[in-house]
């Protein structure tokens, strides 16, 4: 499938100022200028995040409550519960929490939700749990914010709720002891995109202030944050970034005993970074809740030595790879279904369902089958005796809309722009589908149905340097808002030696005619006809290191290739 490529624009005045002010290579000013940096203060700030730059914990609306219904339970000796979702946010959250308060308060224990018995969210389990044990007070971390029902239930049974969360509120707010959550329309806290762990560390943060604890112990547990922070892909920018950077720090000088299982386990060698956090990490801490037992991660979190965070990292390792065969299966038998039907092309949406398909995997593989068509997709299973099912869109299509106009046929949904999940009775699978498809054919964009990759800058050959490499490096920590840099290269051509590897990739070997470079191309062997043509091609890719028996080069790892077509 083609895709869009679109050259973002930036003020050229505003580079040449810039370039002036920080005598750098030339290609940075516009970098920094994509991402909102316009003067030497701003870009003094990115290159060098400072904790010290971190916004007061009691700017939150309700802190002040929040703090002092825990000094309250502190001194009181109440038995606290910290309460959290099962995917890595919510795990990290609990572990991080859990390991703050527990120096100073041991009347102290956690709950993670089962996924499949429970759900998402404050289930009543939980709190039925809470009173049959005697917590008086339930701190919930990366949910609780639509949980008005549950909270209302808890505090009829004497248990007092505060919750720190970053999912959009509804009108109707729970009646919590106190509610942190940037996103509450009267709350002044000026950084919105925290996510659930964040938030949890800023009620720590408060804690550790008003208590006058030593030694910051709220700084202990950053790369559990930066885990958080790199598996929930939200913005990295402002505290976000400034936290990741020094989480990172961590993750590589002393990791939490977890982490630094599973790095073992999964024989990485290299530095610990946003990606590897986003690919190796995350993917096994979230393979606990999907494929057996969330808690098990926050075990893994809170383990006091390595011999007990190895037994628990196995585990997860052990689930992770239960979950890619099921992943891989799935998306084999999906694909297959869809290739079989010849209508598949005319359509504008993917629905597929299979009652003996892994609920814990039917996420991913929407991810992926959205990738190999390009549309709005449902994946559905059997869960019980209803089905349940994940939906995942494409850029600039407002999925939870095209859902909520299908209502009819659903017993229950939710979810945001980009991702959701619903549940429906089998025999409303078909009219769901043709509902579906329907709502997105008569709503998504001709421009919303091909991928779009945006580029960053055009650049030449010989501008690809250690120099311009290493100044890169110094951008990260990427992610949303802060992606790594994308370069387009224009008119070059194969120079013979370019060849395809393992049957899908494309190892790259490419000249202007005065410089080569090489590069790969993952899964893109389908276009390496363009290459045999001996004709002038476009390249889009990201500057990458290549390290082979010792040897370190550059190389592009290119993401799409074109035939040039001059301007």
């Amino acid at each position: 499938m083609e895709k869009r490529w679109i050259i973002k624009s930036v003020d050229k005045e505003k580079v040449n100022a810039l370039q002036q002010a920080l005598q750098v290579h030339q290609a940075l000013p516009t970098l920094l200028l994509q991402r909102g940096i316009e003067d030497f203060e701003q870009a003094r700030a990115y290159f060098r995040p400072r904790l010290e730059d971190l916004h007061s914990p009691w700017l939150f609306k309700d802190m002040d409550k929040a703090v002092t219904r825990v000094e309250k339970a502190i001194s009181q000796q109440e038995k606290i519960l910290i309460y959290g979702d099962y995917d890595v946010d919510g795990t990290t959250s609990v572990a991080s929490f859990y390991l703050f308060l527990r120096s100073i308060h041991p009347a102290l224990d956690y709950y993670i939700p089962h996924r499949y018995k429970e759900g998402y969210g404050i289930s009543k389990a939980g709190i039925d749990y809470a009173a049959a044990n005697g917590f008086s007070l339930i701190i919930s971390l990366d949910c609780g914010i639509k949980s008005v029902e549950l909270v209302q239930y808890a505090k009829t049974l004497g248990i007092d709720f505060i919750i720190c969360d970053h999912h959009l509120p509804d009108s109707i707010l729970p009646a919590a002891v106190a509610i942190l959550n940037a996103k509450q329309p009267d709350c002044p806290y000026p950084y919105k995109e925290l996510c659930g762990c964040g938030v949890g560390f800023k009620l720590m943060c408060a804690l550790e202030e008003k208590l006058q604890l030593p030694d910051n112990p709220s700084l202990k547990h950053l790369d559990l944050l930066a885990t958080a922070i790199a598996a929930d892909i939200v913005p990295m920018t402002g505290e976000n970034r400034i936290l990741a950077f020094h989480g990172l720090l961590k993750a590589n000088k002393n990791p939490n005993p977890g982490i630094a299982a599973l790095c073992e386990l999964s024989n990485l060698k290299q530095e610990l970074d946003i990606q590897k956090l986003v690919f190796i990490i995350a993917p096994r801490v979230n393979a606990a809740g999907r494929m057996d037992e969330a808690g098990k991660a926050v075990e893994l979190f809170i383990a006091n030595d390595k011999a007990a965070a190895i037994h628990f990292a196995s585990q997860l390792h052990s689930d992770n790879s239960d979950r890619r065969e099921a992943d891989r299966q799935i998306t084999r038998e999906a694909l297959e279904m869809l290739e079989s039907d010849t209508t598949i092309h005319q359509k504008n949406a993917t629905v597929v369902y299979q009652p003996h398909w892994h609920k814990g995997v039917v996420g991913i593989v929407a991810s992926r089958l959205t990738e190999h068509y390009y549309r709005p997709t449902v994946v559905l299973t059997k869960s019980g005796e209803i089905v349940a099912g994940s939906a995942r869109s494409v850029i600039g299509f407002n999925l939870y809309e095209a859902i909520h106009a299908c209502k009819e046929y659903l017993l229950g949904y939710g979810g945001h722009f980009a991702a959701a999940g619903m549940t429906l009775e089998e025999k409303n699978v078909v009219a769901f589908a043709a509902a579906f498809e329907k709502v997105v054919t008569a709503t998504i964009q001709p421009e919303q149905k091909v991928s779009l990759i945006e580029i960053d800058l055009a650049i030449d050959l010989q501008a690809l340097n250690w120099n311009l490499y290493k100044l890169i490096g110094q951008m990260e920590p990427f992610g949303p808002d802060n992606f790594r840099p994308v370069f387009l290269v224009s008119g070059v051509w194969n120079t013979g030696y370019s060849k395809i590897v393992k049957d899908e990739h494309i190892r790259f070997s490419i000249t202007d005619g005065q410089h080569t470079f090489n590069g790969i191309g993952f899964g893109l062997a389908k276009k390496f006809t363009l290459l045999q043509q001996q004709q002038p091609i476009d390249i889009v890719f990201t500057l990458d290191e290549n390290d082979f028996n010792g040897q370190r080069s550059l190389q592009m790892r290119v993401m799409d290739i074109r035939r040039h077509i001059p301007a």
